[in-house]
């Protein structure tokens, strides 16, 4: 098992995304203890001009990582109660990030943050950090592709198929 390197995010969400899938997301919590969970399930958003990305509303204080080189984490509220875990992708001031939705034993980014204790404190982490990182055990599952959920008001931003779940 190796740990992805982060030169590995700083390549375009849409090569990422794919690609992440089968990697394990692993966890160190504060008592030292470490899990592994095998990425089952993202999400691409890409640029300004994807109407469903959260840069298409500009540069704000939220935004900000996502104007990073790849390899930092974007974390968000919504709702007020649910942490997402994003990873930064792509180039300096092309905003981009892809939203981890799903791993085996936590499907939904909800459920999936909460699992494993993330929040606010990890925004703009790098990764791999010394309690976050992405290790590639060779798999290379298949996948498919389906139109993002939850952004019907993205127009035609709401049907590109960059959603990917393994299969």
């Amino acid at each position: 098992m190796n740990v992805v390197p982060t030169d590995f995010f700083k390549r375009d969400a849409l090569t990422v995304a794919p690609e992440l899938l089968g990697k394990y997301l692993v966890r160190k919590y504060e008592n030292g203890e470490i899990e592994r969970f095998r990425i089952v399930e993202v999400e691409a958003y890409r640029g300004r001009e994807d109407l469903a990305c959260h840069a298409s509303k500009g540069r704000t204080k939220r935004t900000e990582v996502m104007y990073n080189t790849g390899g930092k984490l974007y974390m968000y509220l919504i709702y007020g109660m649910y942490w997402m875990l994003n990873i930064v992708t792509g180039k300096k001031n092309e905003p981009q990030a892809i939203l981890i939705r799903g791993v085996e034993g936590a499907i939904g980014p909800g459920r999936l943050t909460k699992r494993l204790v993330l929040d606010k404190s990890f925004y703009g982490e790098a990764i791999p950090s010394s309690r976050i990182w992405i290790e590639d055990h060779g798999e290379h599952p298949a996948y498919t592709t389906t139109p993002r959920i939850g952004i019907d008001y993205a127009k035609k931003w709401k049907d590109k198929p960059w959603r990917y779940i393994v299969t």
